[in-house]
């Protein structure tokens, strides 16, 4: 094992005893493991991704459960097997890229972001996307593979407009009270049957 294997390992090891996602940025930050993190981010995801000095992300950028960053891929292996197979000599190369993520971003779980993507600033990706191209700022993208469904504006707008709404509770941190489950399984029961 080499000296960046071992060391990305402690790093994840790490990961996995800090509780805090905003102190699992800061201790990547501070440890420089990555290209660049601004600050006020959240990495709820542990284990750091390999290549991970090709990952930049900017000021205020949150990073659901199992947020996949990958910058490179596997085809090269399987690809080498056939050549192997056939007799050539020619031997293809891993693919390894860079992924740039702008300011104010938020990543919904189970994304992926493939190498050689830029996501923009101000930029929702929904839960379940796979980003394989480069996002425009301003953006909402859900889907496989990601697509522009809006802008970040008028989700900004929507969500003010809700916040309007009853749901103006305070949760506490990863509880809630009695009083907005209460509210939350009423709105539920009043937005009718399927």
């Amino acid at each position: 094992m080499n000296k960046q294997t071992i060391t990305r390992i402690w790093h994840s090891f790490r990961l996995f005893t800090i509780m805090n996602s905003g102190k699992r940025a800061d201790y990547l930050r501070n440890h420089k493991v990555f290209h660049h993190i601004g600050v006020n981010c959240t990495i709820v995801e542990r284990k750091v991704p390999l290549y991970s000095k090709l990952i930049s992300l900017g000021d205020n950028v949150h990073l659901a459960s199992k947020v996949l960053l990958v910058t490179h891929d596997a085809i090269h292996l399987c690809l080498n097997n056939i050549e192997k197979r056939s007799g050539s000599d020619d031997r293809f190369q891993e693919k390894i890229g860079c992924i740039e993520i702008g300011n104010d971003v938020f990543i919904g779980s189970n994304s992926t972001v493939l190498s050689d993507v830029r996501i923009g600033s101000r930029v929702i990706v929904g839960a379940g996307s796979l980003v394989n191209k480069d996002i425009p700022d301003n953006s909402v993208v859900v889907g496989v593979p990601a697509r522009v469904i809006g802008t970040f504006d008028d989700f900004v707008t929507k969500r003010r407009f809700q916040q309007l709404s009853a749901y103006n509770f305070k949760s506490g941190g990863q509880s809630i009270s009695e009083e907005l489950e209460r509210l939350c399984w009423d709105n539920m029961e009043n937005r009718g049957q399927l």
